[in-house]
């Protein structure tokens, strides 16, 4: 089956130069000593922010071709999403992408505003063929704000747009309920995939499932999970051995989700804390035994946004430390987008709890793990090849730009996750259903974190638990 069409519209290399006043208003802060940020809008999608750096008037503001490229802000596009935007109205004319650019402190003071309003830029989008090719709408300076006529800021910044095809995957039920995954293009869907929900017990490493499916293939590449996780033991007040396993239809299994770390209550309260975390392993089938591909690390935040907090690394192989290439929230009670991007920058949501899918960008990463103590060097060992987990995963030859993203509901919610994943990360079935079973692990993580003193629907207990 085709991919569906999506178009992906990036904002980037912001600059601000204004002229300096040679008797500057003393109650008026320059850009020069004070931040300046932007709010980017684009009809039907929350609005953007992002940070502005300045650069002085005596400066070259010219953006050489070796100079990182940096996104402010990405809007991902649907079909459905441009037919809205590029729809014939009397009340709707040309789309545009609307800027409005602000000097001082982002946020806001007692429900007001503490940036300055410096000026607003519109850039107008012709949408009818950037399903096709690459279409840039602007690069470079523009004139913005009411200086006078002779010494206007300029304001820098790049818009373009570009086809960015994904195949989209649907649960067709909640994922603790076995459920069948379905591939959706425009109205047509067709099943790819079929999941099955069980508990892996401690020690032997043996299943008990609720559905009547085959179970993994082989049962000798079990036994070194718990090298991953670590075998709390907290009666009552841990949730473990959770795992999902994605079948393709002629019933061989071609992904898996397992619990590796159980999910604990910190000490003296009934949360999941950001300090002892709960974990899953991303499994890939190979060599008659299961094979590690990423690992998803969950938690209950803290404070107002009372989300849920998530890390997901990839691993490279069983020595290398892993890579973190996604670290963000979701919304608890409302539910949002899980996403990897790596072109796309921290902080450009607008709007609700965290960033919803807001992912690392690469260069990120790398200092990230130097900090931590790992590796600054993208070359921790060979890239690998095509014979190993069936692709070239090796994060820094395999991915680049939008990755996936898995849209998953709230508390109380039912949650059918929807999966959407780039076309140039897909090389054959083993690709999707990695991304598939890590979907499920994100919902799973939900119900995984909630408070010990709510109690689970019945499909995510283990029987001890329901007898107790």
């Amino acid at each position: 089956m085709d991919p569906c069409p999506y178009v992906r519209l990036t904002v980037g290399n912001l600059a601000l130069k204004i002229p300096v006043a040679t008797k500057p208003a003393r109650t008026v802060v320059h850009p020069s000593s004070s931040p300046c940020f932007c709010k980017i809008k684009l009809k039907n999608f929350p609005y953007q922010s992002a940070a502005v750096p300045y650069i002085l008037s005596d400066q070259n503001g010219n953006f050489s071709d070796g100079q990182v490229q940096s996104v402010a802000a990405t809007f991902h596009l649907s079909k459905d999403d441009v037919d809205k935007l590029t729809q014939k109205s009397i009340f709707a004319g040309k789309p545009y992408l609307k800027i409005a650019v602000y000097t001082g402190r982002t946020g806001a003071t007692c429900g007001v505003s503490s940036g300055r309003l410096l000026g607003k830029i519109s850039v107008p989008l012709d949408l009818s063929a950037v399903e096709a090719r690459v279409v840039v709408y602007h690069s470079g300076w523009i004139n913005v704000g009411k200086e006078a006529k002779l010494s206007p800021a300029e304001f820098h910044l790049d818009v373009k747009a570009e086809p960015d095809p994904r195949f989209v995957f649907q649960f067709d039920g909640e994922p603790e309920c076995s459920p069948q995954v379905f591939q959706i293009q425009g109205k047509i869907s067709q099943p790819v995939f079929t999941c099955k929900f069980s508990f892996r017990t401690t020690g032997d490493g043996s299943q008990r499932s609720r559905s009547s499916q085959s179970d993994h293939g082989g049962g000798g590449g079990r036994g070194w999970l718990s090298s991953f996780g670590s075998e709390r033991e907290k009666p009552g007040k841990e949730r473990k051995g959770w795992s999902i396993t994605v079948h393709d239809l002629s019933g061989s299994p071609v992904a898996a989700a397992s619990m590796v770390t159980p999910f604990v209550a910190s000490p003296g309260s009934v949360r999941v804390s950001r300090s002892n975390p709960g974990s899953w392993l991303i499994l890939r089938p190979g060599d008659g035994t299961w094979k590690p591909w990423g690992r998803l690390e969950a938690w209950r935040e803290r404070g107002a946004s009372d989300g849920l907090g998530y890390r997901f690394e990839l691993i490279p192989d069983m020595g290398a430390a892993g890579v973190v290439v996604a670290e963000s929230t979701l919304s608890s009670a409302k539910g949002g987008r899980f996403s990897i991007d790596l072109a796309s920058r921290t902080g450009a949501a607008g709007g609700g709890v965290g960033h919803k899918g807001g992912g690392w960008s690469l260069n990120f990463t790398l200092k990230h793990q130097a900090g931590a103590g790992g590796s600054s060097s993208p070359i921790c060992g060979s890239p690998k090849g095509s014979g190993d987990f069936g692709m070239g995963l090796w994060p820094y030859s395999g991915y680049r730009g939008f990755v996936m993203s898995a849209r998953v509901e709230g508390e109380g919610r039912c949650s059918k996750p929807r999966v959407e994943v780039s076309v140039q990360h897909v090389s054959c079935t083993e690709d999707a259903a990695a991304f598939v079973a890590l979907a499920a692990a994100v919902d799973l993580s939900i119900d995984a974190c909630r408070p010990f003193s709510h109690k689970l629907r019945k499909e995510l207990c283990q029987n001890l638990d329901l007898v107790s």
